[in-house]
Formats: C-alpha cells, structure tokens, sequence
C-alpha cells in the first residue's frame, strides 16, 4: 500500500479539495478516491479555527467510510470530547473547562455546529472513534509525539475496531492517571522543563519555563538543539547538557508522521524517519502531504502542498 499523510487541516476545506486534486484524487460515489488505489491518512486536527469545519469532517467521514482514508485523533478533537464530557465529581462541570482560555479556542467550531446540537453530539461520538495513532508496518502516524510507552499503553485499551475504550478515553482527562500522561504525549508532544532559572516568551508574551520539544532529534546533547520557541527567544535558551531520562527518538524507527507544531516556510523532512506535515494551513500557510512511495527514508521531495 501506498500512502498519502495529510498534516492539520483545520476547517480549511478550500484548501483540503486543492491538495486531494493535486495528489490526483477524484471525486467519486461520494467520496474522493486515487485511481490507483493510494490511501490518505490524516494526522488528526480536522477542526478549530477554519471556515469550513463540517465541510472539512464529512470529506474525511466519506473518505473513511469508502476505505480510502484513514484518520488519527488529534488533541483537537481530543479536546473536542473533553469539552462536552461532564465531570462526574461537580455534575455540573465539564472535563474541559469551558473558561475563557478553552472557548475561545472552540468557539468557531461551536458556531459552526451549533454548541449542543444532534450535529454537535454527533461528531463528538465520531472524534471518539478515531485511534490516537496508527502502526501500519512500515510507517507510524501520530499527532504529536511516537513515544512507545505510551502507544503500547493505548494498544492494550483499543477495541478490535481500533477506538479507544470508554473508561480509557475517560481516564485520559484525568490529570493523575497513566491514560492522561499517554494521551496528552501522543496528541500534544514531548514537552520539558528548562534549567533552574532559565524561561522564554512565548508568541502571546507570556514567559514560560517548560517547553516543547524535537523530539525527533535523536542525536541531541543540549537544550537549545531540542526546544522549539520563537527564534528571537533562542538566546535565552542555555546550551546546558540535556539529561539523559529525556525520550528522544531512535534513529532506527520505521518513519513517523506528525501533524501539530505550526512550522512555516518550505517543508522538509526532521530527520530520514520524521516528517512534520504542519506548516500553519489554519492560517496563511499551505495544507502539506507527505507522498509515501515505500522508501525507509524520507526525502524532501516526497512534500506536496496546495493553498
């Protein structure tokens, strides 16, 4: 099988039907198809911030349901679930917050569904089936984060279809469980705390000690190799040696696929086993795909984008 990644898409369905074209789908008995028989799998984050977010859900539904597609959960839609599960312990709280922070960044996808209705409950039933990851043999697909520990932990939680378990998934909002620490790595990222005294400022202006990671970088010895902060706050970050519990990735892996870390300019591969296929498409920048032909080892031609 030959496999087609698509990064976050975000609502952008303009975008979304501009790279399917260009990948040389067809639109076909209500779904999109390759003509020759190529899968397209999604790394999660179909909804939040764009225009089209419904739009956007039923092409991937339809691709899904026609065997075309496959789709990963991100923490989109992880949070999604969260935002509309009740916290038995208040009955009248919800898993997500629903404070300031958490709804505006819901807020266009409630608009577009309408917060609480059949649609709503029906999407959010549907975010439920999608696994958190993929292992298809020679290629892993996550949103975030190929953390083994973690994945291993979710294979022995999953129904013979794939989704999560109930209690799993629910155990997974809850800040002092394993499922929490699992999820929040494989949708989220590796994310460490900087050496005493050291801190950024992040794109809103907030200082911050803990940051996320590249993880990817297996070669990594210090900090300022591993941290993704804004360039201008590069300079804060010291060149300390990075302690040796720090799970940074295999350089024997099978390649990965991620979505989720908002890069910009022209995609390239992380390391020959790591891709990023998010370069900003929820806002200015283009929807990437990784177009995988069976190499062990990624190369930057293997990109193709549109918007």
């Amino acid at each position: 099988m030959r496999y087609d990644v698509i990064g976050d898409i975000h609502g952008q369905a303009g975008k979304l039907k501009a790279l399917l074209a260009k990948l040389g789908y067809l639109m076909k008995s209500g779904a999109y198809r390759h003509p020759e028989g190529r899968m397209a799998i999604f790394v999660g984050d179909l909804i939040d911030r764009g225009p089209d977010q419904v739009e956007t859900v039923n092409i991937v539904r339809k691709m899904i349901d026609a065997g075309t597609a496959r789709s990963i959960m991100g923490n989109h839609e992880l949070n999604a679930i969260a935002f509309m599960t009740p916290d038995p312990a208040t009955k009248t709280e919800f898993m997500r917050p629903h404070d300031k922070k958490n709804m505006a960044q819901h807020a266009e996808f409630l608009r577009q569904v309408g917060e609480g209705s059949s649609l709503h409950n029906e999407l959010i039933d549907w975010f439920k089936t999608m696994p958190p990851y993929l292992d298809l043999g020679d290629i892993r697909v996550v949103h975030a984060w190929w953390n083994q520990a973690y994945v291993d932990l979710v294979a022995v939680n999953q129904e013979a279809d794939g989704r999560m378990k109930e209690e799993f998934l629910f155990a997974g909002f809850k800040k002092e469980d394993a499922a929490f620490e699992a999820l929040e790595g494989l949708t989220k990222g590796l994310e460490i705390r900087l050496p005493k005294g050291s801190s950024f400022f992040d794109h809103g202006g907030i200082e911050r000690e803990h940051t996320r990671t590249k993880w990817w970088h297996h070669d990594a010895t210090n900090y300022r190799e591993v941290v993704i902060v804004p360039e201008e706050q590069m300079h804060r970050i010291p060149e300390h040696p990075l302690p040796a519990a720090i799970p940074l990735a295999s350089r024997d892996d099978p390649p990965v696929f991620v979505g989720h870390y908002w890069f910009v300019g022209t995609p390239t591969i992380q390391t020959p086993r790591v891709a990023v296929l998010d370069y900003s498409a929820a806002k200015s920048g283009p929807l990437v795909a990784y177009r995988w032909e069976g190499e062990a080892d990624l190369v930057d031609t293997g990109f193709v984008e549109a918007g």
